[in-house]
């Protein structure tokens, strides 16, 4: 399995406070132990809202992790093009764009930096938003060259929306679906239907701020929806040709026993946990 989405809160790196939330830690080796079994081969470590423009613990993690994961960063729009090279040779393959956290949402903005560092180096652009907000950033991602949406866009409202750039070749994770307002397996289907080369699926370890973690049924749930043939793809082929990652060797070797509850920062809030 590629995990096209996991976050790493390391504690000897400083965190930023976004609208007033701070996440516990959960190092490499957490996430290693929590994903023992599920024959993760690699993937791609997210820069979250509260780790802003910082580079050093992604640099770190990527290192820890070894070959075959990638990073997801973030950056200010006046970053040199000799760091954003340097990141590239770091192993970082994107740049995000966290608009459900307060991310500056300035259309004009964001097409001249998703551009620049594709020219640049390659890179794509993600974008974590509820789909239904995107009325005046669909364009823009209508117009750049890769472009992807967090996931499955975060809401039923949107998913008209997100269907439309489907269309236009954005790719979707399919993550945090202990997070997301809309019927998963639904979901998954239709936009498998438009595009089977567009969902890409990610634990969203450690889940922060999510109604409840990711817990191994989700993998099954993606099979299940979809059928072997095409959770194949979704679980590894299409995150793989996204992210440009190499067939790896061997799944990832974590040490210690697993535990499915062995991160139990968030649970259900309040009523059912979606699925």
């Amino acid at each position: 399995m590629i995990d096209a989405h996991l976050h790493v809160v390391d504690p000897r790196f400083p965190l930023v406070p976004n609208q007033g939330y701070l996440p516990p830690s959960f190092t490499v080796g957490d996430y290693r132990r929590r994903v023992r079994g599920l024959g993760v081969a690699g993937g791609a470590v997210v820069s979250g809202s509260f780790q802003g423009h910082a580079q050093e613990w992604l640099r770190s993690a990527l290192a820890e992790l070894g070959p075959g994961f990638v990073g997801v960063t973030q950056l200010p729009p006046t970053v040199p093009d000799e760091q954003v090279r340097e990141l590239h040779g770091a192993g970082v393959r994107a740049v995000r764009f966290t608009l459900r956290r307060g991310a500056d949402a300035d259309p004009a903005g964001i097409e001249r930096l998703a551009r620049r560092v594709h020219d640049l180096v390659g890179w794509h652009a993600e974008f974590y938003a509820d789909a239904a907000a995107l009325e005046h950033l669909a364009p823009v991602l209508r117009r750049l060259p890769r472009a992807g949406v967090d996931h499955l866009g975060m809401s039923a409202a949107g998913l008209p929306r997100l269907l439309e750039l489907v269309e236009r070749g954005v790719k979707v994770k399919a993550t945090g679906f202990g997070r997301v307002d809309l019927d998963v397996p639904d979901a998954l289907r239709r936009i498998h239907a438009v595009d089977p080369t567009a969902l890409l699926f990610g634990t969203d370890l450690p889940s922060t701020r999510a109604e409840r973690p990711f817990r191994d049924a989700d993998v099954a749930l993606v099979a299940e929806t979809l059928g072997a043939g095409a959770a194949a793809a979704v679980l590894h082929d299409n995150a793989a040709a996204w992210y440009g990652l190499p067939r790896p060797a061997a799944p990832l070797r974590p040490p210690g026993p697993a535990a499915e509850s062995g991160y139990s920062g968030h649970t259900c809030r309040s009523g059912p946990c979606r699925t």
